[in-house]
């Protein structure tokens, strides 16, 4: 019998997630449980545990007990798609990398493993790092070193997490531009389910990849989940491989051809693999969320109530309409103002002028002073729009460099899109350019918001003095500018805007303090594209507006009620024409604006909670303080239901042995009345029991369809 290599085990746990981690001898570790707490467990707990999880060997098999390491090897018996992949001239296409060290660390209260790893024969040192947050919150990462004296063709570094047997839903979203993260669910069926995001932004990409025990819900079933923070090309799989059925959550960048190669003495280093673990998705969610929070960058104090001025004016940048509008903006209680795109040299609609990063004179013969100064005046901070990884070819900018336009190499250039092509800001010349431009309006004005737009995709993304391929380098080259400006200007925020919602990643959001989720902002269609992002940010980092009644992406009408009721629960800004609206609407969007600055304590602090759908045409979301003293609750009915009235919804997230004051909250009129013979709870204040409001629940009031009601409590 050969000889039992020593087993190494760790336990590591975080609020309420246990995470056990197995090293046999020199192999790379493997994770034996990701889930739910275990408990404390000693050393001889842990080895017993390890001891029974040993895999039987079934028939027609290898002789080996198949090894599914965080970063699996088909040299360890792993038949599903390898963690590394690539190869040295054909060669060295099957690493086996062997432990040469190992350390666990506290790092900013996460618990870390380290492990040093090196191939031999292929030339290659590894780094695997895995990480626990106090939140719960699971990240790993990979380095791979090439350490031989000839090149190495890197093609995926990608992690891999198991989930159990009992997982057998998946869960992801699809999408499209003014449609992003919507949900789609299939069984876990055996073979490889594979999500690829090409364009290096992800209108269509999943938020996350989960997977669960079959029909598991916001409030109920285990789920596990994966996310890429990276915000260029990325690939994610849910990967059940027989004949032991094994199932795995990996993820990882898409590196294009040739963008993996690695000289002698080069190193790549993965993207974090975000994981979550939950019972029911709003667990899985607000680890995240408590992640997020946690940070020292995380942006504090109140969120701003801010105006775009985009579907207001669009590129009519007329000071005395501007002024007006700064001006009816202040009267309503907005906060910060914000000039989109059209003010620099040669920007009279979208087929001119990106990349020339000046104040056109043509059309602002003083600057912005007038403009910033009389924003300021009324009490408002002032931003300003970006685009800074584009370039118009009818722009100063690329007739003087022509080569700093992304291409394939080969003398012509991408098919353009919105009249854009991409400017490689991996070209020190490019980079200096932008950094250089934006720099100096930052510095010449008191602009406290920069909205950084990102409107097309990267398609045939080519370095045109070599011919290779450069969405890798242009993503890590958008982390550095940012990263400058950041450094630079430190109490500058930056709102992530990647044609809406294309870039809502944790490698963008780690730097970027808001998102700006959609395109759209039609409040019907906003219910489900912000429950998908909200599946990964907190409510005060999801940009959400109050539109103009007629949206401009759909042409649907919604009151305002509807539209303000949609729009407090993310970081509320305001895009409609301010001066062409009524006494009446003026009074009530001001109401909205107080409502908003009211409860944003509670809803950019609490815990974000969905109600289990009674009937699929109601969505129910709500905060709910960490403490659970109060709460508040949008219950939307999305279109007319089987059911008339639709029943009773039970209300999640509050304190069983807590007594509740429950109504409904609204600015004046409008909700209006409700045709009915019986006195409801809507009509009146009512108290009950947290533990009646969370087992039987209430009947929702009567609506028409498209319209919120807020429900409101406190103990």
């Amino acid at each position: 019998m050969p000889e039992t290599p020593q087993r190494i085990l760790e336990h590591l746990r975080s609020d309420g997630v246990s995470v056990v981690v197995e090293r046999r001898g020199d192999e790379l570790p493997c994770i034996l449980h990701w889930g739910r707490d275990l408990g404390e467990l000693d050393e001889g707990d842990l080895a017993s545990f390890a001891a029974a999880n040993s895999t039987v060997l079934g028939s027609d098999t290898l002789d080996e007990e198949p090894r599914v390491s965080l970063l699996p090897e088909a040299s360890r018996g792993w038949f599903g798609r390898p963690g590394l992949r690539g190869h040295r001239d054909g060669r060295s296409f099957s690493p086996r990398f062997r432990v040469t060290g190992a350390r666990r660390a506290d790092e900013a209260g996460s618990d870390r493993l380290i492990w040093l790893a090196h191939d031999a024969a292929a030339e290659l040192q590894l780094q695997l790092t895995l990480e626990l947050a106090p939140s719960g919150l699971l990240r790993a990462r990979a380095w791979v070193t090439n350490v031989g004296s000839s090149p190495f063709s890197l093609d995926a570094l990608e992690i891999a997490l198991p989930v159990p047997v009992c997982a057998g839903e998946i869960l992801e979203h699809t999408g499209r531009h003014l449609l992003e993260r919507q949900e789609q669910r299939s069984a876990f069926q055996p073979g490889t389910h594979l999500r690829e995001s090409r364009r290096a932004r992800g209108h269509d990409a999943t938020m996350l990849l989960a997977a669960g025990t079959p029909g598991f819900s916001a409030r109920a079933g285990e789920v596990w989940g994966v996310h890429v923070g990276w915000s260029g090309n990325t690939s994610v799989a849910a990967e059940r491989v027989q004949p032991t059925g094994t199932r795995v959550l990996t993820g990882g960048e898409l590196l294009l051809a040739g963008e993996g190669a690695l000289a002698p003495g080069d190193k790549y280093r993965s993207p974090w693999l975000w994981a979550a673990h939950g019972d029911g998705t709003d667990a899985l969610s607000a680890r995240f969320h408590d992640f997020l929070r946690a940070r020292p960058e995380h942006p504090r104090g109140p969120r701003k109530v801010l105006c775009n001025v985009w579907e207001a004016v669009y590129f009519d940048h007329s000071l005395p309409r501007l002024l007006e509008l700064a001006e009816r903006a202040a009267a309503v209680g907005v906060e910060r103002f914000v000039l989109d795109d059209g003010w620099f040299s040669g920007r009279r609609d979208s087929t001119a002028g990106l990349g020339d990063w000046s104040v056109d004179r043509a059309v602002w013969p003083d600057g912005l002073w007038p403009l910033v100064a009389r924003v300021q005046q009324l009490g408002m901070d002032f931003g300003l729009w970006f685009e800074p990884e584009m370039v118009s070819p009818d722009s100063d900018l690329a007739r003087a460099h022509p080569e700093w336009m992304l291409q394939p190499g080969d003398g012509r250039l991408p098919a353009s899109s919105r009249s854009q092509q991409v400017l490689n800001l991996a070209d020190p010349g490019a980079f200096a350019h932008v950094l250089e431009a934006m720099d100096a309006l930052l510095a010449e004005y008191p602009i406290a918001y920069v909205k950084w737009d990102h409107n097309r995709d990267l398609a045939e993304a080519g370095d045109a003095a070599t011919g290779r391929a450069s969405a890798h380098a242009q993503t890590g080259a958008a982390y550095r500018l940012l990263d400058e400006l950041h450094a630079r200007h430190p109490t500058v925020e930056f709102e992530s805007c990647s044609g809406g919602g294309g870039r809502a990643d944790l490698g963008m959001m780690g730097r970027a303090e808001r998102l700006w989720a959609s395109d759209t902002i039609d409040a019907l269609e906003r219910v489900g594209i912000e429950a998908g992002t909200g599946m990964l940010l907190p409510p005060e980092m999801i940009g959400s507006h109050i539109g103009a009644a007629r949206s401009h992406t759909t042409s649907r009408t919604h009151d305002l009620a509807f539209r303000g009721a949609q729009a407090i629960f993310g970081h509320l800004g305001i895009e409609w024409d301010l001066t062409r609206i009524s006494d009446a609407e003026t009074k009530e969007l001001a109401e909205w604006v107080a409502l908003y600055k009211r409860w944003r304590p509670l809803l950019h602090s609490g815990r974000v909670v969905h109600g289990d759908p009674i009937d699929d045409a109601v969505a129910i979301r709500g905060v709910v303080a960490h403490d659970r003293t109060e709460a508040l609750f949008a219950v939307t009915q999305l279109r007319a239901g089987l059911s008339y009235p639709p029943g009773r919804f039970r209300i999640p997230g509050l304190d069983e042995r807590r007594r509740y004051r429950v109504g409904l909250v609204h600015p004046a009129d409008a909700v209006g009345p409700h045709k009915t013979n019986v006195e409801g709870w809507w009509q009146r204040e009512t108290t009950l029991a947290g533990s009646v409001l969370t087992t039987a629940g209430l009947h929702l009031p009567p609506q028409h369809p498209e319209h919120t009601v807020l429900v409101s409590l406190a103990s």
